[in-house]
């Protein structure tokens, strides 16, 4: 709690466009009902990993940036939401002939499900969402259990456009979320007028 106070975690679930879903999965996991709760997922955005202590120009490449988060796995996981149990990392599958490895797998204990993480240290585009659907569609064949839920797709990325997401994810079967990450927090006055420019387009 005492990080999610002092990383504004208030103030950017008000800017969530699902702040609805973010209340309710917050509220569910404060409880001791948290497991028979109707199962939400929801996705931050924009994801803060501040506690890394690094600026942009120190990140040398996805996997130095998947190195620094698991050496700090319990912020992480704090910063992903209530559920998640980590599983594997660059987890390697086979499809026909060529190999290929997915960033982060993780398994939502609440939702009953894997939940499959790929980071790109680029801003969003439609070849990263298609290479995503690809690993979620395997994970639906091959790895779902007895009981089991169809897998989620995240894919971090270091901006998005609005609407390139809306029509790369248009069509898709899986169910697939896009979410930017930041590596420090935004300055409290810029965190300000952002909620009220969202606020003043809401109202």
């Amino acid at each position: 709690m005492r990080r999610q106070i002092a990383s504004l975690y208030f103030e950017r679930s008000a800017l969530s466009r699902d702040r609805e879903k973010l209340a309710r999965l917050t509220h569910a996991g404060a409880g001791t009902g948290a497991d028979a709760a109707e199962p939400q997922f929801t996705i931050r955005d924009p994801y803060v990993f501040e506690f890394l202590g690094l600026k942009s120009r120190e990140v040398m490449s996805e996997s130095h940036l998947e190195d620094q988060l698991l050496d700090r796995l319990q912020d992480f996981l704090l910063e992903l939401g209530h559920g998640f149990c980590f599983e594997a990392r660059q987890k390697r599958i086979l499809i026909g002939d060529s190999h290929f490895f997915i960033d982060l797998v993780f398994y939502h204990r609440i939702l009953k499900c894997h939940v499959l993480i790929e980071l790109k240290l680029e801003e969003f585009n439609h070849e990263n969402i298609g290479q995503l659907n690809t690993y979620v569609s395997w994970y639906a064949k091959n790895m779902r259990a007895d009981g089991d839920n169809p897998p989620i797709g995240i894919l971090l990325c270091t901006q998005k456009e609005h609407a390139l997401v809306e029509y790369a994810l248009a069509g898709m079967d899986n169910q697939l979320f896009v979410s930017k990450y930041q590596l420090h927090l935004p300055r409290p006055e810029d965190l300000q007028r952002q909620l009220e420019r969202t606020l003043r387009e809401e109202g």
